[in-house]
């Protein structure tokens, strides 16, 4: 092999290498944008809106979810509650005792759902949920930082149905100045990591259950 063949195949590389560089280089500064588009999507501050609805729906897994709908039944914002993602043998009454509730307090109100893992999972089943007692309206409770997920997986999968966001502020996140919160900023990425998973259609778990 000729020395000048060896330059030639070695530019090659290093010019393929090169190009890879520049690549991830601009595939990571879209995703810095994204990020920050992302956390700007998060809210701050509840919205005092006091519009009533046919339902509140509470995700689990977090701090305050469970509360916040239990005092928005309470407040008569709607007459219905369900919850969604309830660990199994947790019933209604198990749940308002981990609440500090009486266990027979809205007991009549309350439903819960046990097939959701996620928050795709979330939306089938609340949906399913939804379409069964002829709703058209609901208020999402769920954690400021998960509710730009939560919105768009609700509303792609019920799109004709009316969605309250009411974030709850988890004590510990940071949503100001969130990057000099390793949690937080570890916490919002993985977010919008999801979020692009949910856009492109790989969250899986849209409506594969029982719609009668």
């Amino acid at each position: 092999m000729s020395p000048r063949f060896r330059w030639t195949k070695a530019s090659r590389g290093n010019r393929w290498g090169w190009l890879l560089v520049i690549w991830c280089g601009f595939m990571l500064i879209l995703w810095v944008i994204g990020l920050i588009w992302y956390v700007r999507e998060v809210p701050t501050n509840r919205v005092e809106d006091r519009t009533k609805t046919d339902a509140i729906i509470v995700l689990t897994g977090g701090t305050g979810r469970l509360e916040a709908g239990l005092q928005l039944l309470s407040e008569d914002y709607a007459k219905s509650l369900f919850i969604s993602g309830v660990a199994r043998g947790l019933d209604v009454q198990a749940l308002l005792k981990l609440v500090s509730r009486n266990p027979n307090e809205f007991a009549c109100c309350i439903a819960v759902g046990y097939r959701a893992d996620n928050t795709a999972g979330n939306a089938a089943e609340t949906t399913n949920w939804i379409v069964k007692n002829r709703f058209t309206s609901l208020r999402l409770v769920t954690a400021s930082y998960h509710m730009p997920r939560s919105l768009f997986e609700f509303r792609r999968t019920m799109p004709e149905i009316k969605i309250v966001p009411h974030p709850v502020f988890p004590p510990k996140f940071k949503r100001l100045s969130w990057w000099r919160w390793p949690g937080s900023a570890q916490l919002l990425a993985s977010e919008f990591n999801k979020y692009l998973i949910a856009k492109i259609g790989l969250s899986g778990d849209r409506w594969t259950w029982d719609k009668k």
